[in-house]
């Protein structure tokens, strides 16, 4: 029986806007509940999907609650 293999899944390839990224920090804050170390780590990724897309990598806390980029 051969064995099956899988290809390396990230949702982060699948955000290609910044309204993408605001909502991928929406889900993120929804799902830390009181967890500031998993919220540093999904604005971390962030800010390096958003430099990735030439755009200033700066995340600021309101923009999680409202995925306004200003």
């Amino acid at each position: 029986m051969s064995q099956e293999v899988f290809s390396r899944y990230d949702s982060a390839d699948y955000l290609k806007t910044e309204e993408d990224i605001a909502g991928y920090l929406e889900a993120a804050a929804e799902l830390a509940g009181d967890d500031p170390a998993f919220m540093a780590q999904a604005k971390a990724r962030a800010k390096a999907l958003l430099q990735r897309l030439g755009t200033p990598g700066d995340v600021r806390s309101d923009e999680v609650n409202t995925g306004d980029r200003r």
